[in-house]
């Protein structure tokens, strides 16, 4: 009705930002397993104030990074933002200087141009002695392990994913960037690898039928796999007042298909599924065919159509995609039926053919990113286990790490964060991965909560 006062769903409750950095000592209830001796490091989006305009979206908050440290017993807690060039010239003015996915007709003239305004609030990953938190739009940003302080971009010649692919055997980094040109929203897909010691071996470019937000690709000992699906980026569009990302069906989508050891020398395009991809489980060569394990939506959640028009609140599930290298085509068949995002697995079979996977989902309102599930699928025999969370409660992407180095693939550990909708607040949580039904063999409550983010991974101590 008039005069409604529309609140921004990426602002409100869980999703809303915290406004403070903290260090906690946590009480621990339960045991935590006695070889678990590391750090669960977090990144998401915590806009550090208020937006300049009403077009503020979860992917462009300023980077965050919660960091839980536990070893001997005991478990710590710190919080603090990424603090990139954007955030340190928004700090010292003490308001918001950029528009809403960089809007120049939204952003302070003072900065347009003249300052970096990538923000790294998507992923953080160690390599090579670097711990670097990650955004598709930008460079790495390296941060200290312990304090988490700024350390700056790091240069491998452009761009690079926040979902980076590390090969167990030859410890390569694998990477991909799209909209890689200077050109803003362009159709040029760069690929590349960076070695064991965090040099940077290739980089490569081509071109994509169009833009498209890549968010995810997957990497096999062999073959590099990037999704080019209908969640269109268009300038043109943007210029003239239309959403800068829309979900396009009529368009095909594409996977572009090439070995590594060839790059895109011997780069081959494949029809995909209809529907969209944020993010992959693993992947693997099989009797010459490559396989793709993917959570897939049939249209792009969270984003509007061409015409602005709202777009549909969709669910993933879990499909394998087989790509018949001989034949040309690819055949999608069904994995589970629990609507769910955020998959992981065991790292240590990354690109290679595995069993155990686990992500979690919704039962109550499939396509809600407030996961109230956490489930094990085991891939062989198409069983799952599941932990239910209590009404109101939702769970973050959980992190596998093996038991022991030579530990049998997928016996480990989960940990996560979990949000208590009731009290408000968040919780660290361990989980035996063979037996996520059984809940928690560890937890410990914050005194606030940590607002949803995206991803995380483990580091050893």
């Amino acid at each position: 009705m008039d005069g409604e006062v529309r609140i921004n769903p990426y602002l409100a409750g869980n999703f809303a930002p915290v406004r403070s950095e903290d260090d906690f000592e946590l009480k621990v209830e339960g045991v935590l397993p006695p070889g678990l001796s590391g750090v669960l490091y977090r990144n998401g989006p915590n806009p550090q104030f208020e937006p300049r305009d009403g077009n503020y979206h979860w992917f462009v908050g300023d980077g965050m990074i919660h960091a839980f440290t536990v070893g001997e017993g005991k478990l710590s807690y710190r919080n603090r933002w990424v603090r990139t060039p954007k955030w340190e010239a928004e700090h010292a003015a003490g308001h918001a200087l950029w528009g809403s996915w960089g809007n120049p007709m939204t952003t302070d003239p003072s900065v347009l141009g003249k300052v970096d305004s990538a923000v790294a609030n998507t992923n953080i990953v160690h390599h090579a002695g670097r711990l670097m938190a990650l955004v598709e739009s930008a460079a790495p940003f390296a941060i200290s392990e312990h304090g988490l302080d700024p350390r700056g971009f790091v240069d491998f010649g452009g761009k690079v994913t926040a979902h980076p692919k590390t090969d167990p055997l030859t410890g390569e980094m694998v990477f991909f960037a799209y909209a890689d040109d200077p050109m803003p929203l362009s159709n040029k897909v760069s690929w590349g690898v960076i070695d064991a010691d965090g040099k940077l071996v290739k980089r490569e470019t081509f071109e994509a039928p169009y833009c498209s937000m890549i968010h995810d690709f997957a990497v096999t000992r062999e073959h590099v796999l990037i999704p080019v699906l209908p969640l269109t980026g268009s300038l043109p569009r943007a210029m003239s007042g239309g959403p800068v990302f829309a979900w396009e069906p009529d368009k095909q989508g594409q996977v572009a298909v090439m070995r590594r050891d060839e790059g895109v020398a011997g780069l081959r395009w494949f029809d995909a599924p209809p529907g969209y991809v944020f993010h992959v489980m693993n992947a693997f060569e099989r009797d010459g065919a490559v396989v793709a394990d993917v959570m897939r939506y049939a249209s792009a959640p969270l984003f509007p159509r061409a015409d602005g028009a709202r777009g549909e609140n969709a669910a993933a599930y879990l499909v394998r995609w087989t790509f018949d290298l001989a034949a040309g085509t690819v055949t999608e068949t069904p994995l589970d039926d629990l609507a769910g995002e955020f998959p992981r697995f065991d790292e240590r079979l990354a690109g290679l053919p595995y069993r155990h996977g686990w992500f979690v989902g919704q039962t109550v309102k499939p396509g809600d990113f407030r996961a109230n599930v956490l489930a094990h699928i085991d891939l062989e025999t198409g069983a799952r286990a599941t932990f239910v969370l209590p009404e109101g409660d939702a769970i973050s992407e959980a992190v596998f790490t093996p038991a022991s180095p030579d530990a049998p693939e997928g016996e480990g550990w989960l940990t996560a964060v979990i949000y208590r909708g009731a009290e408000d607040i968040s919780e660290f949580a361990v989980f035996d991965a063979q037996d996520v039904a059984a809940g928690p063999v560890a937890s410990a409550r914050l005194p606030r909560r940590v607002p949803f983010g995206f991803h995380g991974n483990w580091v050893n101590g």
